[in-house]
């Protein structure tokens, strides 16, 4: 059975905070958990319904459908969640294409990102400060695994940018066609806040600047979401 304690940690951790305080992160769901089982970061605690994991007896603890209600971040309960301890970054030199994310705040958005990034095969992912925890729960679930896939990194993009000898991309409503820009196999991608684009310090280093072009009529849409655009651009990036 749940504990109150075990209730009240797994709730907090709904908190940057918490996650901080505790290093400790929520995944829930068959498929993600057992993703993260399988690479290196390292479980703390596992809660289920359902006896379809190979993990340490102390470590596991069967638990009721009502009970899991009381502790899921999701709007339909899933039969597993697991606490996974946050790793500590390792510092990684900037090589090959890169995605760096200015200021993204939605966490499904990050989820997708991550998930685009695997898929397209960009093995680092860079973000500000202020783009939202890659451990919020929302996040994992969205990620869908690839979060063990991916070297995600935060840090003062300005500060880092303006030292990399890489090209740095930017994307703009009124940049290059991407369609008919020539793309290298190395660069940094950079990619902006939903409501308001690329920082004015992201602009002043992004010397080449994309846009995916418009071919509705009815130009009352203001923009492409950025998990969209993502796809659009790293397809491209590679098709080329």
């Amino acid at each position: 059975m749940l504990s109150k304690s075990q209730i009240k940690l797994i709730n907090s951790l709904s908190q940057k905070k918490y996650r901080n305080k505790n290093g400790l992160f929520v995944a829930e769901g068959i498929k993600v958990i057992k993703e993260l089982l399988n690479s290196s970061y390292e479980l703390h605690m596992l809660f289920t319904e359902v006896d379809l994991f190979f993990v340490a007896k102390d470590k596991l603890t069967m638990v009721t459908s009502q009970e899991l209600k009381k502790i899921t971040k999701l709007n339909s309960s899933q039969s597993a969640l697991a606490l996974f301890k946050i790793p500590e970054t390792e510092e990684k030199p900037l090589k090959n294409l890169v995605v760096a994310l200015d200021g993204i705040r939605d966490p499904g958005n990050l989820g997708t990102i991550i998930r685009l990034c695997d898929w397209f095969g960009v093995k680092q992912l860079l973000c500000s400060k202020d783009t939202v925890d890659c451990y919020n729960e929302k996040v994992v679930q969205a990620s869908m695994g690839s979060l063990t896939r991916v070297h995600i990194a935060y840090a003062d993009l300005y500060e880092t940018l303006k030292e990399t000898n890489l090209p740095i991309f930017g994307t703009f409503m009124d940049g290059e066609n991407v369609y008919k820009t020539s793309l290298p196999s190395s660069g940094i991608l950079i990619l902006g806040n939903e409501a308001n684009g690329i920082s004015s310090s992201m602009t002043t280093l992004a010397k080449q600047k994309l846009s995916i072009p418009q071919f509705g009529k009815n130009k009352h849409t203001e923009s492409l979401n950025v998990a969209t655009a993502t796809a659009i651009l790293l397809s491209e990036w590679r098709r080329g």
